[in-house]
């Protein structure tokens, strides 16, 4: 969406007050440098693996920061805040380092998506818009992943705008379902600013507006001979709509042509549609199905038989219905003070799955040679450097006895930089380059991964001194309270 108001206060309250109370600080903490880790917990839909997505708009929202005289007013007013504050504010200027993982690239939890390094200040500031921009887009790009794969290459066209919470919702929602392998999108703006193809048909509406469906069908499709898709479910599909649309393709005989189903039984309308389509001689005629559709409907529809070219996939899609919250989070994992000391930070909690990873880290996935998919991915220390490309002993940080020792592979770097020092030096690839790369690195994982239920748990991996820092961290402060 293209911006039409400033978004730097879109941000919670406390990030400024925490912002003023670094700056005002007797020890000087403005002056730290500050490292945090964006990482995710949980794959929504007990799924095996999420869609990274958002990097863009991110990216955006960094070029953009900057506090209007009408931001440092509302500020003034709140009566909270220093005047030598308000003052760094009204010339801010972005300075921070930021690396992403590439939007379309399989992640997993606990594995850092995001990483920012930089004056406390800012680190911490722009925590909530990091989490919000990579969150609602993951959220969105890993669900319609997911219905695109139960789809077994059935084109999906998202369809879901007038059900999204909100403008920004329907059009990132948008772009977000095309990272994941939809086709196209309902959404027209979306088409104009990003290039997601829009698609559609018609309304109910306007076949009622005809005197007859026969009529209606007959003014769309001399209107659109090259793509003529008519929704014949208004009235009966089987004893008016099918038989009024076979007649007005015969009658114009469009380049293309296909019937949409919007209700009713999934399973049975589209045999018997295909059944009388194929004796009228209109093999080439697609069968279009929408109605609140989602991966499971979609999988057992087509494990009965249905008889489905494309799928329109609504609502449970743009909000991501079954799990409309995808749950990143955004912590601290390192101080440097001005005199160089460099202290590694950590959460602690009596929920192990809240526990961080301390530390400046990079992430690295594992590439078979010989298959070309993905074995696991290492979380290590960025001091350390990349991982031997000869052999390398992974270890499950939760069971450590559990080892494997991994041989002819390639090692990938998944976190690249997209600003140094305030500049942005990333080039976002077009969205069809990003969608292409989804499904290219969707490919590099095992099918067992790849179940909807009880997929095989991917590995995600701690170096051994990224896991020696973590445990004397664990035994200094774990027992403090």
């Amino acid at each position: 969406m293209k911006d039409t108001y400033n978004t730097t206060m879109l941000t919670d309250f406390y990030e400024i007050t925490m912002a003023n109370g670094y700056f005002q600080s007797n020890a000087e903490v403005k002056d730290y440098i500050a490292t945090f880790d964006m990482f995710f917990r949980r794959v929504p839909d007990n799924g095996g693996f999420a869609i990274m997505a958002g990097v863009e708009q991110l990216i955006d929202y960094l070029k953009n920061l900057k506090f209007t005289d009408e931001d440092i007013e509302y500020l003034r007013g709140e009566g909270c805040f220093c005047e030598e504050f308000l003052d760094y504010l009204k010339n801010f200027e972005f300075v921070c380092d930021v690396w992403a993982v590439p939007e379309g690239t399989p992640i997993f939890p606990y594995e850092p998506i995001v990483t920012v390094k930089g004056p406390a200040i800012q680190a911490q500031f722009i925590e909530t818009m990091i989490l919000l921009t990579i969150n609602h887009q993951s959220l969105i790009a890993t669900k319609a992943n997911r219905i695109v794969r139960a789809a077994d290459g059935r084109p999906v066209m998202e369809f879901g705008t007038r059900r999204a919470q909100g403008t920004a919702a329907a059009i990132f929602g948008a772009r977000a379902s095309y990272i994941g392998g939809c086709v196209g999108t309902a959404c027209a703006i979306a088409d104009r600013d990003y290039g997601v193809s829009a698609l559609g048909t018609m309304a109910h509406s306007w076949v009622q507006s005809f005197d007859s469906e026969y009529e209606a069908f007959y003014e769309y499709t001399k209107m659109y001979p090259n793509n003529a898709t008519l929704l014949i479910d208004t009235y009966n599909v089987l004893s008016s709509g099918l038989p009024n649309a076979i007649k007005v393709f015969k009658e114009l005989k469009p380049a293309k042509m296909g019937v949409r189903i919007d209700s009713g039984d999934i399973t049975y309308l589209t045999k018997k549609t295909r059944q009388i389509l194929d004796e009228a001689g209109l093999q080439d005629c697609a069968i279009v199905i929408s109605n609140s559709l989602d991966e499971h409907l979609i999988s057992e529809v087509l494990r009965e038989g249905a008889q489905i070219s494309s799928f329109g996939v609504g609502e449970r899609l743009i909000t991501a219905k079954s799990e409309p919250v995808f749950g990143g989070v955004y912590k601290l994992a390192q101080i440097e003070k001005p005199d160089g000391t460099v202290i590694p930070k950590m959460k602690i909690s009596e929920n192990v799955e809240k526990i961080t990873n301390p530390g400046f880290k990079n992430v690295y996935r594992f590439i078979g040679k010989d298959h070309g998919k993905a074995l696991a991915d290492v979380i290590t220390l960025r001091s350390e450097g990349k991982p031997s490309e000869d052999t390398y002993e992974i270890f499950d940080p939760n069971a450590t006895w559990k080892r494997k020792t991994l041989y002819d592979y390639e090692v990938k770097e998944l976190l690249v930089p997209i600003f140094e020092k305030g500049k942005c030096v990333y080039e976002s690839p077009s969205i069809s380059e990003i969608r292409d790369y989804c499904k290219e690195q969707v490919a590099t994982l095992w099918d067992e991964s790849l179940r909807f239920d009880n997929p095989q748990t991917y590995k995600v991996d701690l170096s051994q001194e990224l896991f020696d820092l973590k445990l004397d961290l664990l035994n200094k402060y774990g027992h403090q309270g």
